[in-house]
């Protein structure tokens, strides 16, 4: 049996190296580098990575303004022409045809262009601002909102702080524009315009941190111990612009030691950040402590081009009059708001739930049935016997299944 030859080698020119040495067999990555390469191969690799950005930002705006355009070109010929909804699945059908290489083109993303189209309908806003945001978070704002201030507010955001679609949605079911600059403050009298400005809107009212899984029989220590846990998640809750610095803060004042729960620097209002966490109802004196730890980092932390520091009450509840009493003469910037370790039930959700006095009228048995179930021996007469019958009553079954 005769052997089959082997690959011929390729020709090589002489004095040719292979191509992962140098002249003298040293692997590239192991080579020497002259003065200030690494800095220039830095430079090299930022424009790079800037250049693809800018790329993905084209494609990206032309796709959606190419989806703006055959949704309104829908949306006209359906009100002008008489167009049934029909014509959206022949469409998707002719278009996928034409384009099989190509996703965006089902009927129900065509749907989504009809939509965008109705609900954007100036191009040039579309251009300007939608085009910003990936096609994805366009259809969760058409999805989870219904007016278009809200989807307006909610497209600003999520472009001003660079959302991820999951980050947008979770704003948006957590009401973030309903919560956001609702706290109680002094930000107006103890703080310039346009820093007072910022600052209240960078406050909500709740804060929400049903993520920490806690009851609301918590303690200050259990919901700050959580708080720590959940650092990221309690981070974006917070908002944007917030950088923590560090949990217990120790301060010395007139050989007093004091330690601040949390303590965080917002780098748009250049200023640091106290937070105070209380486990009950917000009390005058709560404000007046405060106050005090404002002025200690103010005196002891604050460099010469911070802003004067805000203090933050984080409260289980608090009474809005007497919170505005407690602020009014207070000469630091503070707010004040309550938040949430258990999320309430959706509305929709509570209205369907049966009441506690629905509940106990299934529960009870008419006359008649105790009547007959007394006329029978064979029923257990043994106390709680008559409660577990009721309890598997057909009734109770059916409302159980549902």
């Amino acid at each position: 049996m005769t052997k089959k030859p082997g690959p011929r080698p390729r020709p090589t020119t002489a004095g040719a190296l292979p191509p992962s040495t140098t002249p003298d067999g040293t692997p590239p990555a192991l080579a020497p580098t002259p003065s200030g390469y690494a800095q220039w191969l830095g430079e090299l690799k930022d424009r790079i990575r800037t250049a693809q950005l800018r790329a993905s930002l084209a494609v990206n705006r032309e796709l959606v303004c190419l989806y703006w355009q055959i949704g309104r070109d829908i949306l006209v010929r359906q009100t002008r022409e008489g167009w049934g909804a029909r014509v959206i699945d022949r469409l998707a059908h002719d278009l996928q045809t034409a384009f099989p290489e190509m996703k965006g083109f089902s009927s129900r993303n065509l749907s989504y262009m009809r939509s965008f189209a109705e609900a954007w309908p100036d191009g040039e806003i579309v251009q300007q601002v939608a085009a910003r945001l990936p096609w994805f978070h366009l259809c969760t704002l058409l999805d989870k909102l219904r007016t278009q201030d809200e989807r307006a507010w909610y497209l600003a955001k999520a472009v001003e702080h660079g959302w991820s679609r999951s980050v947008l949605t979770m704003q948006i079911e957590t009401r973030a524009l309903e919560r956001s600059g609702r706290a109680m403050t002094n930000f107006e009298t103890s703080l310039p315009p346009p820093q007072s400005d910022l600052a209240r809107e960078s406050l909500k009212d709740p804060y929400r941190f049903d993520f920490l899984g806690l009851t609301e029989a918590a303690q200050e220590r259990d919901v700050e111990d959580a708080l720590m846990a959940h650092i990221t998640r309690f981070l974006l809750e917070l908002g944007a612009g917030f950088a923590f610095v560090g949990r217990q803060v120790h301060v010395e004042v007139g050989d007093e030691d004091f330690y601040l729960d949390l303590l965080f620097y917002h780098l748009k209002l250049r200023c640091y950040v106290v937070v105070e966490l209380k486990a009950g109802a917000f009390k005058p004196e709560h404000a007046g402590k405060l106050n005090f730890y404002l002025s200690a980092v103010d005196s002891l932390m604050k460099a010469e081009h911070d802003n004067p520091t805000i203090g933050i009450l984080l409260c289980k509840t608090r009474n809005r009059v007497i919170a505005e009493y407690a602020l009014r003469d207070a000469n630091k910037p503070i707010g004040v708001a309550e938040y949430e370790l258990v999320q309430a039930l959706p509305e929709r959700l509570e209205t369907s739930l049966p009441s506690i006095e629905q509940i106990e009228h299934e529960l009870e048995v008419p006359p008649a049935v105790t009547a007959a179930q007394g006329g029978r021996r064979g029923i257990d007469d043994t106390p709680g016997a008559a409660s577990a019958q009721r309890a598997t009553s057909p009734a109770v079954t059916r409302r159980k299944r549902r």
